[in-house]
């Protein structure tokens, strides 16, 4: 047997809840085809973002080292397994002409989220990793919990106080409603809980902002090394500044208190300032954003992942002008430049990943059966 150190991070779990009473009178076989099929979904968002420690029936539980991310990428991998999870079940409603009882209700399936920050070992016996410690016991706990009776939601995000503490997220700025759970064991737990299905039916009714290849004046296709959470975190967050050459600075603006749509990004090239604003954002998807270039014009990007079968991301980088007159024809006569300078990301972006990777000496994802 053989124990590494205490480590800090994030412990996160993911559960699909109301699976107990959808199984009674339902089609075994049925169900538990149905239950895989979203596990996996909720899972594929969880790549790159977290380390997956273990399927625990109809939840998944995952842990994430101090460093891996920052507060902003937690809400949106919260997000985007929230959206995909309901895209999945809307495409199956959809898909379907089968009347068995699993097909018919699978409506009544929700998904609920719980995060706690703290400590955790790792137990490696005969080839089998396991997280223990009593963090590990309290986000269980958590699981049990009463924000479906005092807060009235059952499709929630439920975020202890040490999420706050660790990563300087702010409950108010999420409309996150504080609650205090008790239990024998683990004791008090301040926690705060988040509506995800106000948050889907916002995303919903969001208008679209996406370049389309037919649409598009410059068009590149890049390889990331990494599955679309790692790859997107990558792109949009700070870690910009690691990697992006002729970057001498980098300030991320997030007035809803994430990054999203509204968020501004200051970047310096040189004595030029280029200034974005992110128009749309759909994680794990695409992201389109408005580029100020210093004094040479204004350009929209949509930067679209796809993930490959290789755990790598197809990631499409599509570009219009935005300027009337000359400097609109200007910007059209730099295109090979631009091509070159987009292109040039897919080393950066490629070293860069190796390099975190030998000294966090981080390993592939388990993979799911």
């Amino acid at each position: 047997m053989v124990e590494s150190m205490s480590e800090q991070g994030t412990l996160f779990i993911a559960d699909i809840g109301g699976y107990t009473k959808y199984l009674t009178g339902v089609e075994l076989d049925h169900s538990h085809d149905i239950l895989a099929d979203l596990i996996s979904t909720v899972a594929e968002q969880t790549k790159g973002a977290f380390q997956l420690a273990k399927l625990e029936g109809d939840a998944i539980f995952c842990y994430a080292p101090d460093g891996c991310f920052d507060g902003s990428h937690l809400v949106t991998t919260v997000d985007s397994c929230y959206f995909a999870f309901k895209q999945r079940l809307r495409d199956i409603k959809a898909a379907t002409t089968c009347p068995c009882g699993a097909c018919r209700l699978i409506p009544q399936l929700n998904l609920k989220f719980v995060a706690h920050h703290g400590s955790y070992v790792i137990h490696e016996v005969m080839g089998m990793r396991e997280l223990v410690g009593s963090d590990v016991i309290a986000v269980h706990r958590l699981l049990k919990n009463d924000v479906v009776e005092n807060a009235g939601i059952t499709n929630y995000a439920l975020f202890t106080r040490s999420i706050f503490d660790s990563t300087g997220l702010k409950p108010e700025a999420l409309e996150m409603v504080p609650t205090t759970q008790e239990y024998d064991d683990v004791g008090a737990i301040e926690a705060y809980s988040m509506d995800m299905e106000s948050r889907w039916i916002e995303e919903q009714n969001r208008s679209t902002n996406y370049i389309s290849e037919p649409d598009a004046w410059v068009t590149i296709t890049l390889t990331v090394a990494a599955p679309p959470p790692e790859a997107w975190d990558i792109i949009t967050s700070p870690k910009r500044l690691e990697w992006m050459k002729g970057v001498s600075g980098f300030e991320q603006e997030n007035p809803d208190g994430v990054r999203g749509v509204g968020t501004t990004n200051h970047c310096m090239h040189g004595k030029s300032v280029v200034l974005e604003k992110i128009l749309d954002w759909r994680p794990y998807r695409y992201f389109t954003v408005d580029s100020q270039q210093g004094k040479t014009g204004r350009m929209i990007f949509t930067w679209e992942l796809t993930p490959n079968d290789d755990e790598t991301t197809k990631l499409d980088v599509r570009v219009v002008v935005d300027e009337p007159g000359l400097k609109g024809r200007f910007l059209k006569l730099i295109a090979p430049m631009l091509r070159k300078k987009l292109a040039e990301m897919e080393p950066a972006i490629a070293e860069y990943i190796e390099t975190t990777r030998a000294e966090s000496g981080s390993e592939a994802q388990p993979q799911l059966a």
